[in-house]
């Protein structure tokens, strides 16, 4: 027997359509839908990224913290210093700039690693102004039992994932990324500024040509308006 025809009406479209073969909402108005269905999984999508991102500084975080309360025999600071100056003395100056901290948190963290026997300070032969930071014996000894005490947790945890090598690497180019990013940022900061003088009129004479102030005088100049 067959069915009778049903009519679709604004009343009755949600119960007979079926949401797939929708094409657009009665109550909105035309191209509503259209617009929404263009941007919104762009959108969804950006906000998924920042939250993964968000996600994965939350878990730096937390492993930071995890690794402070690790009995390594040292402190993360103490650690980073000694692992740095290993291999040879260093000066202070290239140690802040290496571990990236102010002067105070440097000479801190060098004051205590002297008091614990771990590093002594040498001056400098010819020069006795540079102090240099040396590891002791004792120093030697204690890198060596907070690395097999950092190695074996972190590990461990890389090994539970099992994707241990790849996050390794990945970490490592990390690592590179920033030292690229620092180094960068000290050369912009070190390249020299040089300074235009103010076109001169060619009928000008020697004192107006003195007189004109250089392109830098001027933009301070405005800048003191502005403020």
């Amino acid at each position: 027997m067959k069915q009778p025809a049903t009519f679709v009406r604004v009343s009755n479209y949600e119960c007979t359509v079926p949401r797939e073969l929708r094409l657009t909402d009665p109550f909105e108005p035309a191209g509503a839908a259209v617009g929404a269905d263009a941007t919104g999984p762009a959108d969804d999508t950006t906000d998924r990224a920042d939250d993964r991102l968000a996600e994965a500084v939350l878990t730096i975080l937390r492993m930071a913290r995890v690794l402070e309360r690790i009995d390594a025999g040292v402190s993360p600071h103490q650690y980073r210093m000694l692992k740095l100056i290993v291999g040879g003395a260093e000066r202070s100056a290239r140690l802040a700039e290496k571990l990236a901290v102010a002067k105070p948190t440097l000479t801190s963290t060098a004051d205590s690693l002297v008091a614990a026997g771990l590093a002594i300070r040498q001056a400098e032969l010819g020069d006795r102004r540079v102090v240099r930071l040396c590891i002791t014996p004792a120093g030697q000894a204690a890198i060596e039992r907070a690395d097999e005490a950092y190695a074996s947790w972190f590990g461990n945890l890389l090994d539970h994932t099992g994707r241990g090598d790849q996050i390794l690497a990945d970490l490592l180019s990390l690592a590179d990324a920033m030292t690229e990013r620092h180094r960068a940022r000290l050369a912009a900061e070190a390249a020299p500024v040089y300074e235009t003088a103010t076109p001169v009129p060619e009928a000008a004479t020697p004192a107006q040509a003195a007189a004109a102030p250089s392109t830098a005088v001027q933009s301070a100049a405005q800048s003191a308006v502005q403020l």
